[in-house]
Formats: C-alpha cells, sequence, structure tokens
C-alpha cells in the first residue's frame, strides 16, 4: 500500500484531479449499484395487471404505486389516468423512472473522458520537466530527467486505470436501463389492451400526430 501510495504521488499535481475524479466514479458506482439492487423485479408489474385482469383498477393503482418496481409504478399511472390518455401518462411516468435510474450517469460518463485527457496532461508536463531539465543540465542528472518521464508514466497509467475501471459498470448501467425501457413498453401494450378490453366504447385511438407509446 505504501509502495503504490509512493508511485502515485510521483505523477505530479494532475494526481489531485485524478484522486478527485476516481473518488466521484467510485461514489457514483456504489451509489446506483445499491439503486438498482433495490428495485423490484417483474413480478410486481404481473401481480398489477393480474389485478387490472379482473377489473379491480383502483386496487391495481394502489399496487403498482406501493411497488419498488418502476415498470408497476409506470402502469399505475396509466391506470390511474386510463380514460382518456393511459399511453401518455405511462410514457410520462417511463421517461420519469428512466431519468431517475440514470441519476449521476453522464458524472460518469465524464469522468470517462476527462481521466485519460488528465493523463495525457501529466504525460506532457513530465515530459516538458524532463527536456527542460536536459536542456539545461544536458544528461549530467540523469535521475532527475528519469524522474520527470516516470511522472509522465505514473499519470498516464493512472487516468487510464479510473477510466477504465468506470467504463464497465457505466456501460451494465446504462444497458440495463436500456433493457428497462423496452420492458417498460412489452408492458405498456400489455395494459392498453387489457383498458380497451374493458372499455372498448370508450377507448379511442392515439390522437393523429401523437407518437405510439415509446420510451428511450
Amino acid at each position: 500500500m505504501i509502495a503504490a501510495l509512493s508511485i502515485l504521488s510521483r505523477g505530479g499535481l494532475v494526481m489531485i484531479p485524478l484522486g478527485i475524479c476516481s473518488i466521484l466514479a467510485l461514489a457514483v458506482i456504489i451509489e446506483r449499484g445499491f439503486r438498482w439492487l433495490s428495485l423490484g423485479g417483474p413480478a410486481e408489474a404481473d401481480r398489477l395487471l393480474a389485478v387490472a385482469a379482473r377489473g379491480e383498477w383502483d386496487e391495481a393503482a394502489r399496487t403498482g404505486e406501493r411497488s419498488r418496481s418502476p415498470v408497476a409504478r409506470m402502469l399505475a399511472a396509466g391506470v390511474r389516468h386510463r380514460n382518456p390518455a393511459p399511453s401518455l401518462a405511462m410514457e410520462v411516468a417511463a421517461r420519469d423512472e428512466l431519468e431517475r435510474l440514470r441519476r449521476f450517469l453522464p458524472l460518469l460518463d465524464t469522468v470517462i473522458t476527462l481521466a485519460p485527457l488528465l493523463g495525457l496532461l501529466g504525460t506532457v508536463t513530465g515530459m516538458i520537466g524532463a527536456f527542460g531539465i536536459m536542456a539545461q543540465s544536458g544528461i549530467n542528472q540523469p535521475t532527475a530527467i528519469t524522474g520527470g518521464v516516470a511522472e509522465a508514466l505514473v499519470a498516464t497509467a493512472t487516468g487510464l486505470g479510473v477510466a477504465i475501471v468506470a467504463l464497465v459498470p457505466y456501460n451494465f448501467f446504462q444497458r440495463h436501463a436500456d433493457g428497462l425501457a423496452d420492458t417498460m413498453e412489452r408492458y405498456a401494450s400489455r395494459l392498453e389492451l387489457l383498458i380497451a378490453e374493458a372499455d372498448p366504447v370508450h377507448h379511442h385511438e392515439p390522437m393523429e400526430g401523437v407518437a405510439p407509446f415509446r420510451v428511450s
């Protein structure tokens, strides 16, 4: 541990913003990880649809509103507004749910982009220092020259390491959010069919110019 800190300390001032980036990335990964683990599964949405299929609309809405599942909460919005615009209500609810699930991911994306650039900055400043010493004293101070090169390499390696570590969970969270959006669309279609079957007289087709339910 002490040896690793000693190596990192040779990275120069650029290691300070790199350290901040790593802390931010770790905080986002842990927070988002617990957030996703706390979500309810598709069984809760299936339970809501089963209640709705029996015509117990108020109970179905309460079931969804009490649920930890974003899909079930979206369906509850559709049930509450089943006449006249369940699709629009579910679309708004789905976008709100996905926005909450994608919270802080832009910050993680920024760290992934910024960390290698900070490492490159450390590379440049380290090489500038090494060549500056070489210009002043030739090769009479090889330790100082290699120290500047080492600073450059440490900063580059750290920046790449931070970006790589943050990239994997970032892609994981994004892929799961995209998958959840597809799941929401499927369940919304099932609820729309139930609503249409229960009240075909008052069921209206989407207005002209209004896109069908879709989230992304």
